[in-house]
């Protein structure tokens, strides 16, 4: 597993920029990322993530809220308490317009950091993670302190579930899933958003991110008693289920 890291400031600073300036583009930027499945597949992460009945569930780095509205949409008939926290305001502010429009069960939106986050040891049944588990390890000098921080706020025999891109075991999918991204992904994508920049970021980042397998050795070694994987489309994707 490559462990290149930026200096922890830069690299916070950075991810910080990319995701105030681009609220705008962030569902075009995963809609490209994943050929159109990535609701698809955040609904089946949600499911697995429900599927202990937890009572309190958090969506860490939420985004525009994709993720934690499948799990209120799914959680309409049952009492649940439903967090939501990023690090960005004008995400935040996205996420919360999408929630009013929708006929949902609350969800309490905290602005935030992975690395320190405002809740009680223990307080969560279930977190999940959709297309941002890759921002918070990917050469990311803080990534032992946001697993760290994961496995704080979980309870003992809690959950921890993940959407995110993989690396395809096929060679010639490989290739395809790389050519895609280098050229829709960082070229098209940068130029209808003219956010050049953070669309490169996430081609690059996605092309040379982590294998499954080295996933779940990560996930593992933070302090997790086991991790399941559930390959998506060929392997262009996956969901990790880690139970602490």
């Amino acid at each position: 597993m490559e462990t290149k890291h930026e200096h922890p400031e830069d690299k916070r600073r950075s991810l910080y920029r990319m995701f105030t300036r681009v609220p705008s583009s962030y569902d075009l930027m995963n809609r490209l990322l994943t050929l159109g499945l990535d609701e698809r597949w955040r609904k089946k992460a949600a499911k697995k993530c429900l599927a202990a009945g937890p009572s309190r569930v958090m969506d860490l780095c939420t985004g525009t809220g994709d993720m934690v509205m499948h799990l209120s949409r799914l959680s309409k008939n049952g009492k649940r308490e439903l967090h939501a926290l990023d690090f960005s305001p004008p995400m935040l502010n996205l996420a919360r317009k999408k929630v009013a429009k929708k006929a949902l069960i609350p969800i309490r939106f905290t602005e935030g950091d992975a690395a320190s986050m405002p809740y009680e040891t223990g307080y969560f049944d279930a977190i999940t993670v959709g297309f941002a588990f890759r921002n918070l390890t990917y050469r990311n000098p803080h990534t032992p302190d946001h697993l760290s921080e994961i496995l704080r706020i979980i309870r003992k025999d809690g959950r921890l579930v993940i959407v995110e891109t993989a690396q395809p075991d096929n060679r010639l999918l490989k290739f395809l899933f790389r050519l895609y991204m280098k050229v829709f992904v960082a070229r098209l994508g940068g130029w209808i958003s003219g956010h050049r920049a953070a669309y490169r970021y996430l081609a690059y980042s996605a092309i040379h991110y982590y294998t499954p397998a080295e996933i779940k050795e990560l996930l593992l070694q933070s302090g997790f008693s086991r991790v399941e994987t559930y390959p998506l489309m060929g392997g262009i994707a996956a969901i990790y289920v880690a139970v602490k």
